[in-house]
């Protein structure tokens, strides 16, 4: 166990639409801008995708993904985590094809196909700016997120063994443990594990206290010392539950990307506002923030000099 906790901030992702929040970076300048802001205010990783420039929809195009990944890696030190989960109406081949080509230090990796019910929110607004965005949410009543032991498989081979990424293990429930348990035992990964307990998204585990509890029992008995945590939970649950988890000694993930909000009814004007909060948080604890060479170190990547972007 180490008193040093990173801090990721996921900044953009694919769940939130421009209607939500004027904030929710969109653009190349725009994802580079508020990733180096929170860079600057903390976060040792930040956690990538890309959207559409003109639509600000989910966008897998590796031309997107290179508005901003060598801009930010010019203007910042932080390790750059490249999503393979993407939206869940991509193909496999368009998840992957950005981190493929960018080779980057670190990526995510969810552990398991599963229902990701985003429709809830569309009931919220009555004016979109986007004729796309109501129909994405609703549909997403019918939408299943695939990642079968297959697709995994084949992201750890091509990310993984052919270009050297170490993996953000997304878990959104106890089975995604015991799934990355099977790949371990398979040979397929190594220690240490980064396992991202991920907490709120309908589909996955509730936000629930216990829940965290649980889940850092079930990796315990499968890990042992092999493993370190970090959680985010989605929406109003995303400061305390990031809280328990500093203080239970675990690392924390924020950013737009899991809620678009710094408190009751209040929207974060940036991703580093997001960062400044829980950063005051977790050093109250005693936690001392983990600079991006720390989290190289503890997490066994190879530099952010090896990548192709």
């Amino acid at each position: 166990m180490t008193n040093k906790i990173i801090i990721t901030c996921a900044i953009t992702g694919s769940i939130h639409t421009p209607t939500m929040s004027p904030y929710l970076p969109v653009t190349g300048p725009e994802i580079a801008g508020q990733a180096l802001g929170a860079a600057e205010a903390g976060a040792a990783i930040l956690h990538l995708h890309a959207r559409d420039p003109e639509t600000g929809r989910p966008s897998a195009r590796p031309e997107h993904f290179m508005a901003f990944l060598p801009v930010i890696k010019q203007g910042s030190d932080a390790v750059l985590n490249i999503s393979t989960g993407g939206s869940a109406v991509m193909t496999l081949d368009e998840r992957l094809a950005a981190p493929t080509q960018a080779e980057p230090e670190m990526c995510s990796l969810n552990m398991g196909s599963m229902n990701f019910a985003l429709y809830p929110m569309a009931a919220r607004y009555d004016d979109w700016k986007h004729d796309w965005e109501k129909p994405f949410l609703e549909n997403s009543d019918d939408l299943v997120f695939k990642n079968t032991p297959r697709d995994i498989a084949t992201i750890l081979s091509r990310l993984g063994q052919e270009r050297g990424a170490r993996f953000e293990f997304e878990c959104y429930d106890v089975s995604h443990l015991y799934m990355l348990r099977h790949f371990a035992d398979r040979g397929l990964v190594k220690a240490p594990f980064f396992i991202q307990f991920v907490f709120g998204v309908l589909g996955g585990i509730g936000a629930d206290p216990e829940n965290l509890q649980h889940m850092k029992r079930i990796a315990d008995k499968l890990f042992g010392d092999d493993y370190m945590f970090s959680v985010l939970a989605a929406g109003r649950q995303q400061i305390p539950f990031a809280t328990m988890a500093a203080a239970m000694g675990g690392h924390v993930r924020v950013g737009l990307e899991d809620s678009v909000f710094i408190g009751k009814g209040e929207l974060a004007r940036s991703n580093a506002e997001q960062v400044t909060k829980i950063r005051e948080i977790v050093e109250r604890l005693g936690r001392e923030v983990a600079t991006p060479g720390d989290a190289r170190d503890l997490l066994g990547l190879k530099g952010a000099d090896r990548t192709a972007f």
